[in-house]
């Protein structure tokens, strides 16, 4: 498995669990063992067991086998070691999004569409983060004003907090690029912790809300701090990267057009 850098600032909040599940996953254990014991070290009940990826049955759905067993099947890489600490983290959150898998597979079975709801589940589970961040900051984001967001607001980003949720995110930060984005969890300024972070989106998650995709983009790298590089104001420029609103870049062409 390949080393991870502890130190950036996005794997700070994951810190305490992944560095020494990390170290026994690079010493010679499984990821599931690694997890498994770094879970000992935790309340009973908190988290799910994890087992090898052979436990799954040929022709078993992933979602539901978790559901039905309780038990993770988890292989030996970095896509499944993050997966592994979000369950660590999470555990509410990451329950409430299998349980909502499993009655989406128990609904509808498994076919080649997966439909909105699952993909909103799957989009959440893989790539989402969660801002706090106070309303001025929403509403740049939600706006992609990103000169806004990241330059005119940048002194009230000291007091922001941006927790990375998605283990498929997690894993691209591995190798930081600046094209990277997470799809943020529009969650509410009060929460202040990450046992309230848990409780709340958990209660929240239901298949009404996220079949309406209530993500914004945030291009990971530009969070002030993160990255030395967004230092400099020309950083949020890269209109492939920081990209306007669909509906500003649909106005500037009619415009054109007109003209």
């Amino acid at each position: 498995m390949d080393s991870i850098d502890w130190q950036r600032p996005w794997l700070q909040p994951l810190r305490a669990l992944g560095e020494p599940a990390g170290r026994l996953a690079q010493g010679g254990h499984t990821v599931a063992d690694a997890l498994n014991q770094v879970a000992a070290t935790l309340p009973t009940g908190a988290v799910r067991r994890f087992v090898p990826q052979t436990a799954l049955p040929e022709g078993e759905p992933y979602e539901r086998f978790i559901f039905e067993t309780g038990s993770v099947p988890t292989r030996h890489n970095l896509h499944d070691f993050f997966n592994g600490l979000c369950w660590l983290r999470y555990p509410q959150t990451k329950a409430r999004l299998n349980q909502l898998q499993a009655e989406q597979i128990a609904l509808r079975g498994i076919g080649p569409v997966r439909g909105p709801v699952r993909d909103a589940l799957t989009l959440f589970d893989e790539n989402a983060a969660v801002l706090l961040a106070p309303p001025a900051i929403w509403q740049a984001l939600t706006d992609r004003a990103w000169h806004t967001a990241f330059c005119t607001l940048r002194p009230a980003w000291a007091g922001v907090s941006v927790q990375l949720f998605g283990h498929a995110l997690m894993e691209q930060l591995v190798s930081p690029r600046k094209s990277i984005t997470a799809h943020v969890y529009v969650a509410q300024a009060a929460i202040d912790s990450v046992a309230s972070i848990d409780r709340h989106i958990s209660a929240e998650l239901n298949p009404d809300w996220l079949a309406n995709k209530p993500f914004i983009p945030l291009p990971v790298l530009g969070v002030p701090g993160w990255w030395q590089g967004n230092q400099a104001v020309s950083f949020y420029d890269d209109a492939t990267v920081f990209r306007p609103h669909r509906a500003a870049k649909i106005t500037t062409t009619t415009q054109h057009a007109a003209a």
